[in-house]
């Protein structure tokens, strides 16, 4: 795995036999979705923004968000410190650092994994 800094743009292997329809960055982490619409994360892991439950640890390498297998995702967003999804179904999820209320679940919690917003 490759941990140092890229200087010139670089292909993420991983994807290099999926067709991925769209790219996210946030301001440790990254987000990618993939036309079989499976989720990936890989960055910084502290506070759960990578959605992977309690498994927090640095992911250098992209790794699927489990918590969305069996849905479409339709669009996304990556924030400093957490995520947005939106599901085919209208459902919103959110996970990260939850201060200030950022996860619209009505309180501060972090969320380590994908949880919808009611």
């Amino acid at each position: 795995e490759d941990v140092s800094n890229q200087l010139l743009p670089k292909k993420v292997e991983a994807f290099a036999d999926q067709r991925v329809l769209a790219v996210l960055a946030g301001g440790h982490h990254s987000l990618a979705l993939t036309a079989d619409s499976a989720l990936w994360s890989w960055g910084w892991g502290a506070q759960g923004r990578l959605g992977h439950g309690n498994d927090l640890r640095d992911q250098p390498l992209p790794k699927k968000i489990e918590a969305f297998a069996g849905q479409r995702i339709v669009a996304v967003s990556a924030g400093t410190h957490h995520s947005i999804a939106l599901t085919a179904d209208g459902a919103v999820w959110s996970w990260g650092f939850g201060l200030f209320g950022k996860l619209g679940h009505g309180d501060e919690q972090h969320q380590w994994q994908p949880k919808k917003i009611e």
